[in-house]
């Protein structure tokens, strides 16, 4: 940051743009498993801002564009921890587009839904069946980095608060501001789901690793 800011004078916008998950129940999940996913999605964000905030607030200029996902506005079973860190930073993005609103300091949240990036294959799963899931995923309808690189910049440009991506993401939150208690029974129905198909239970865990030898 202060590279750039030596270098050209001024700082204009920042990116934060990193994250990891987990998935699996809470009940499998360890306190580790949370402080890791913490740590990158929510702390990473705040370290970037902290570090471009105060050079922005004194320059009285600059955009602060944070990437949280879809799962930060509506609460989806399976990646809790995801889904905290991620609503950590929707809501820090708005509190501080609020703050920074008449200092000229400018904030965005990105909230995208399905992304064709590696995330999903880099996850660690826990009692998830990484082959079938996989296969779920691939039947799915998302968009690849570039064609959300130029939604969020459109967004950017017209200086919006949240910046919501795919089509998919968007029905959902509309459903989740309209009517939050449907949205939790269609999230129920949907991980009776995942349990039945996904979920590996400790009995079929141990057939797996008796059957490969590990």
């Amino acid at each position: 940051m202060e590279k750039t800011v030596t270098q050209h004078g001024r700082l204009d916008f920042i990116f934060n743009n990193a994250g990891i998950a987990v998935g699996g129940e809470a009940r499998d999940c360890s306190i580790e498993d949370w402080r890791k996913v913490l740590d990158v999605n929510l702390y990473g964000v705040i370290h970037g801002v902290m570090a471009a905030y105060p050079v922005m607030v004194e320059q009285g200029f600059g955009h602060i564009v944070n990437t949280a996902s879809i799962e930060g506005l509506v609460p989806f079973p399976g990646t809790t921890s995801y889904v905290a860190s991620k609503y950590g930073v929707v809501g820090l993005s708005n509190a501080l587009r609020v703050e920074g609103a008449d200092l000229g300091v400018k904030v965005s949240v990105v909230c995208p839904g399905y992304i064709k990036t590696a995330i999903f294959h880099d996850s660690k799963l826990i009692k998830v069946n990484r082959q079938k899931m996989m296969e779920d995923l691939s039947k799915m309808k998302g968009m690849t980095p570039r064609e959300c690189a130029r939604v969020i910049l459109r967004g950017v440009e017209r200086n919006q608060a949240i910046i919501v991506v795919t089509h998919f993401a968007k029905v959902l939150w509309i459903l989740q501001r309209i009517s939050p208690g449907l949205v939790i029974r269609l999230m129920q129905y949907r991980f009776r789901k995942f349990r039945q198909k996904i979920r590996i239970e400790d009995g079929s865990l141990n057939h797996i690793k008796t059957q490969t030898g590990l």
